[in-house]
Formats: structure tokens, sequence, C-alpha cells
């Protein structure tokens, strides 16, 4: 059963509009989560801000925002200061543009969300939105409020649906040239690229969510049940360290010997 959406809006383009609501494509639920407690007494303990100075608790009331100009000078901004700037609606995705579906690189892409149709009556208009953007090969580009943000969003879509992502800030993104740019553009061996082909060949499979599984989680599951059954899991003995390789490798007889143990795995 799909969860309840957290988000419920409307979905405007031009004078087109229709109800829509949102659910976060992916989710923690599942994972294991810790509470720090007080070991002497099994409480938990209970975080609160203080005072750097003095050292004294800050009631509620007297938290304030303050963006840091100098090493201990800050310019304090009202709430309503803050509210001034923020979009009028926060309940709108009013598509401001498209582009081209192929020019927004991956590292922009930040969390995705299912977006579908809030009534019957809206979805129609919903499908026309879908399906032009499918036909002329286009994203939407909008700004919404999310997670008490101000964000732009992508919507995208996605078989009888929209996915829409929220996007990057413009600072977060670190130019790929400043990394890849010094990276040797020399052409690569052609024998060895042929055994590096064979290798992913040999290692191809189709695509199952099982393969990102977290065994961590899996083993800390375990320690929890045999903890709550009043037995102790055996601690794990410590792995030695790997030594570290040698500075001279050669490649060809490496993945020559990687293709074979590959060759034997298999007729195993």
């Amino acid at each position: 059963m799909a969860p309840r959406p957290f988000w419920k809006g409307y979905l405007k383009l031009s004078l087109v509009t229709c109800p829509v609501s949102m659910m976060p494509a992916t989710g923690e639920g599942e994972k294991v989560r810790f509470h720090t407690l007080n070991a002497q007494t099994g409480n938990r303990v209970v975080s609160r801000y203080v005072d750097a100075e003095t050292g004294k608790p800050v009631a509620e009331e007297d938290e304030a925002k303050g963006y840091p100009t100098g090493e201990a000078d800050h310019v304090i901004l009202e709430e309503d200061e803050i509210d001034s700037v923020t979009l009028e609606s926060t309940r709108t995705i009013d598509i401001d543009m498209f582009v081209p579906a192929d020019s927004i690189g991956w590292t922009w892409y930040d969390k995705p969300h299912y977006l579908t149709p809030d009534d019957p009556i809206g979805e129609e208009a919903y499908c026309v939105i879908r399906d032009a953007m499918r036909s002329t090969g286009t994203v939407g580009i909008s700004r919404l409020v999310l997670y008490r943000r101000e964000r732009a969003v992508m919507l995208e879509p996605r078989d009888r649906g929209i996915v829409l992502w929220t996007l990057r800030y413009g600072d977060e993104v670190r130019p790929e040239a400043d990394y890849f740019d010094d990276i040797g553009q020399e052409k690569v061996d052609a024998k060895l690229l042929k055994l590096v082909t064979r290798l992913i060949e040999e290692r191809s499979a189709p695509w199952d969510p099982a393969m990102v599984a977290d065994p961590v989680q899996d083993k800390l599951l375990e320690i929890i049940a045999a903890k709550t059954r009043g037995r102790k899991r055996a601690a794990k003995p410590r792995a030695e360290k790997p030594a570290a390789p040698g500075n001279v490798v050669n490649i060809m007889d490496a993945l020559k010997n990687s293709i074979a143990a590959e060759s034997k795995g298999r007729r195993r």
C-alpha cells in the first residue's frame, strides 16, 4: 500500500491548473536508527541550544537567525524579513519554462518525488502536460518551497506519471573540469581495452534491487534481535589489515589473471 502523500497543491501551466499530490520516491523508514542514551540510567539524552559564551540554555523565543560577517559578528534577520523573499504561494507548482530533457547533468539532481493527480477531474490536464513534455523531449522547471527551503524543481514524465526532482543550488555543484581536465587524453591501448571489455561482458547482468541491499543493516538487526532475546552475539574477529599493493603493476598480466579467475569461477 502506497504511503499517504506528504504534500498537496496544484500543478499550473499558464491557465491550465490541476490538483496534485506528492510523495518522496525514496524513504528511510526501515533504516536502523539509534537513540542517544545515558549509559548510567538508560534514559534518553535531550539536546538543547546553549549560549556558546555563558553555557546557559537559550529559550525558544530568544533564538534568532544570524548571518556571520566576522569571527564574532552577525547580522540578525527577523522572521518577517526572511518571509518577505520567499514564494507567495507554497502550494503551486507553476512551470516557468521547459528545457531539453538531456541538458541537465546528473549532478544537479537532488531528491525524487512522485507527483500524481489528486482528483479524477484534474487528471486530464495532468496527463496532457505529461505527454506534451514527453513528445517534445523536455522537462519542466519551476520553484517550490519544500523541506522549509525554496528550491528549483524539475518535472520529468515517467511512464504514466511525473517525477518531480528537487535540484541542487548553483553553489553546491562543483565543475567537472576542475577535477577531470588534468586526466590524460592519450588513446588507451587497444589490447587492454579489449580485455577490460571482456571483463565487463563476463560481469554483466540485469539490474536487480538486491544489488544495493544493505548487509550492515541486516547484521545490526540480527544483533538487536539476539540482545532482545537475552543472548549476546559473538563479537566479530578483527580483520587483519591487507598489505598495501606494490607500486609497479603490469596491467596486462592483471587483466589476464582476472579473466582467467572469472572463467574458472563460472565453470564452478
